[in-house]
């Protein structure tokens, strides 16, 4: 486990991946109440799914848009 973990840190792709897992362990420490742990940890790793597709988007959204930028002011 602790090999997955250092390997994950040598990736970019690691603070993305975090910044889509706090605010969903946020929500689902909020909101979720099912009184069973695999719903509610099924309903959190659907909630971290969908908040790192909307990282993801926005993140190719804004890398495009200056990419834009780029070719246009060359």
């Amino acid at each position: 486990m602790i090999d997955l973990l250092r390997a994950l840190r040598t990736h970019a792709t690691y603070g993305r991946r975090l910044a889509a897992f706090v605010p969903a362990l946020i929500l689902a420490d909020l909101f979720y109440g099912f009184h069973s742990f695999t719903l509610e940890c099924m309903a959190f790793l659907a909630t971290w799914l969908v908040f790192d597709f909307i990282a993801e988007w926005m993140t190719r959204l804004l890398g495009s848009k200056g990419r834009d930028r780029q070719v246009t002011m060359s």
